[in-house]
């Protein structure tokens, strides 16, 4: 099992607790919140491991209820199979997310440096086609691409703008991506991140590399906390705590 792959180790011990505590077929297991203190992780990593529970078919999320088991694993269905499953080049969302912060915030102070006029003019472009998308109800998904790889080219780096490629095609070819956004309806957020597009253009603008930097910090946090504010199934009370987010300096 690759390192940091947490969600795969809960994820495990898990399935054999509906089995060794005897669950049933439309029982609710416990919440992410009792589930993230028992193991002493943060609560996206327990997110992860339901996402991995879900693909195998063995539990269904329910907004605003719970997470209930749907079937249990069978004898002739080995924990080393299903690791060879969720081992095999898929990320966790929020795994993923926190990479892609981590790198693109500094790709984003390299570009403010580089960027010119002519790439200013696409950027504006492509937040202007996002919006477009929006208020036409349609998907927005191709400009947002779109903004993060013109930034990538701005920063003049080749491997950087490969690195970017690889982050995407990762994210478009992860089935536990796919799943967590089966679970939003809403497309409202998206508005917001288009703000955040604004205040990482008009950093750019202005060349100003620690604003720029910040500025996509910012809006990948962002993303980060709607996705689990969206996807939050167990705790309508919920209080605030999102993820251990790694600090910006």
């Amino acid at each position: 099992m690759k390192q940091g792959r947490r969600y795969i180790s809960i994820g495990l011990d898990l399935r054999k607790k509906l089995v060794s505590q005897g669950f049933e077929v439309g029982d609710k297991i416990p919440t992410e919140r009792e589930i993230a203190e028992e193991y002493d992780v943060s609560r996206t990593v327990v997110r992860e491991a339901i996402i991995m529970l879900e693909l195998e078919g063995l539990v269904e999320v329910r907004k605003g209820s719970g997470v209930y088991v749907t079937a249990l694993p069978g004898h002739d269905d080995p924990s080393s199979d299903v690791v060879s499953q969720f081992d095999d080049g898929d990320i966790g969302p929020f795994e993923m997310l926190q990479g892609r912060q981590l790198v693109e915030s500094n790709v984003a102070e390299l570009a403010a440096h580089h960027i010119t006029k002519a790439e200013i003019f696409k950027l504006r472009q492509a937040l202007q086609n996002e919006k477009n998308a929006l208020d036409a109800g349609e998907s927005s998904d191709q400009y947002d691409k779109e903004f993060h790889l013109l930034i990538a080219q701005a920063s003049k780096n080749s491997f950087l703008i490969e690195v970017f490629e690889l982050m995407w095609s990762k994210r478009n070819s992860s089935k536990m991506w796919q799943q967590l956004h089966s679970h939003i309806s809403s497309s409202d957020y998206c508005r917001k991140w288009i703000d955040d597009h604004g205040a990482i253009l008009a950093a750019l603008q202005k060349k100003d590399p620690a604003g720029a930097k910040r500025a996509m910090w910012t809006h990948l946090e962002n993303v980060k906390t709607t996705l689990f504010e969206l996807s939050d199934v167990s705790d309508e009370g919920f209080d605030g705590y999102l993820f251990e987010s790694y600090p910006l300096s």
